[in-house]
């Protein structure tokens, strides 16, 4: 079947960097197309040719309500259009899903992180789980700072256990601040990474944003906040009971974890897993879980994680740890 489609503009954004765009719009819906000025002729088998003209209409309708996007923008974009035909994947050029900070523009880089956000916006509270460089904290603390500068909510906390990540770092110098600092350092790149320099500080300084320790959480009921907690797979089941139950009014919590990278002692259950198994189905608490096809960092970290994946299930006996612990990936989405 053929089908010719007249661009409304954009092409070169559409094509990308030596048609890297274009190809992965033909290999993933396994279609050829041939440009002739403005009409891209798309040739293959009928539903994917469709699909393909069905895209692109999407990409024309963004063009023509004046929001050109760059090459990278598209690029993600259409990895999420053509990744997924579930209903939650079609859309994907919807400006409803970028979040212009100020400092930079935040796209979801595929359909597992699209729907991420949607259910980031519509759930008080979210879990987050799966493999490193799938923007599990990034888009939350994204989330975050839109819903601050919105006036959604009036402050943000994120936290995260101080558990060291198979070094013993020992005593620290310094005071209680500089000594939590080296854990709660990611948490601080991605907000310097969305927020102005300048903003930021003043926002630290005013107890607006606040990084801290999750010991720091006991005690308080958190009302009007937007509140992460990362690398959860490190909470002891007391810590993320403690976690769950400090949410207060008009507040969403987001609880982002890796339960294949646990760095408790090997006799301390990880508080993430049994969370999934104790909370997962209750009513207003919705679980995302991501895999080794969300990695949105270098592409050698997507095939590293799925060679691990590989070996533990080569190996069985070598992941003894993990065997008795319910597996996220096999629970499908709850939205």
């Amino acid at each position: 079947m053929r089908q010719t489609v007249r661009l409304a503009g954009g092409i070169n954004e559409l094509f990308g960097t030596l048609d890297e765009n274009l190809k992965l719009f033909e290999s993933s819906l396994h279609v050829k197309t041939h440009l002739r000025d403005h009409d891209l002729e798309i040739e293959g088998a009928q539903p994917q040719v469709e699909r393909a003209a069905q895209i692109l209409g999407e990409y024309n309708q963004r063009i023509l309500d004046g929001r050109v996007p760059n090459t990278q923008e598209v690029k993600s974009l259409l990895r999420i259009a053509t990744g997924d035909t579930t209903p939650h994947a079609r859309g994907a050029f919807s400006p409803t899903h970028t979040r212009a900070l100020g400092k930079k523009t935040v796209v979801p880089k595929s359909a597992n992180q699209k729907h991420y956000m949607e259910v980031l916006e519509a759930y008080d509270m979210v879990f987050a789980i799966g493999p490193a460089g799938t923007g599990k904290t990034y888009l939350a603390v994204a989330m975050a700072v839109t819903a601050l500068l919105a006036k959604q909510v009036s402050r943000i906390i994120l936290a995260r256990p101080a558990v060291e990540a198979g070094e013993r770092l020992g005593f620290l110098p310094g005071t209680l601040q500089e000594k939590v600092d080296p854990y709660m350092r990611p948490l601080y790149d991605a907000l310097h990474d969305l927020l102005e320099a300048d903003k930021l500080e003043n926002f630290l300084e005013k107890g607006i944003v606040e990084v801290a320790p999750l010991a720091f959480m006991r005690g308080r009921t958190l009302n009007d906040s937007f509140v992460i907690l990362d690398e959860a797979q490190n909470t002891t089941s007391e810590q993320m009971k403690m976690f769950l139950t400090r949410l207060g009014f008009n507040s969403k919590a987001v609880i982002t974890g890796d339960i294949t990278q646990i760095d408790l002692p090997d006799s301390r259950r990880s508080g993430l897993i049994e969370a999934v198994e104790v909370v997962g189905n209750v009513e207003g608490i919705s679980m995302v879980h991501f895999d080794d096809r969300d990695v949105v960092r270098h592409s050698l970290v997507q095939r590293i994680i799925k060679a691990y994946d590989e070996h533990a299930a080569a190996h069985p006996a070598h992941n003894s740890r993990f065997a008795n612990s319910a597996n996220p990936r096999d629970r499908s989405h709850q939205s």
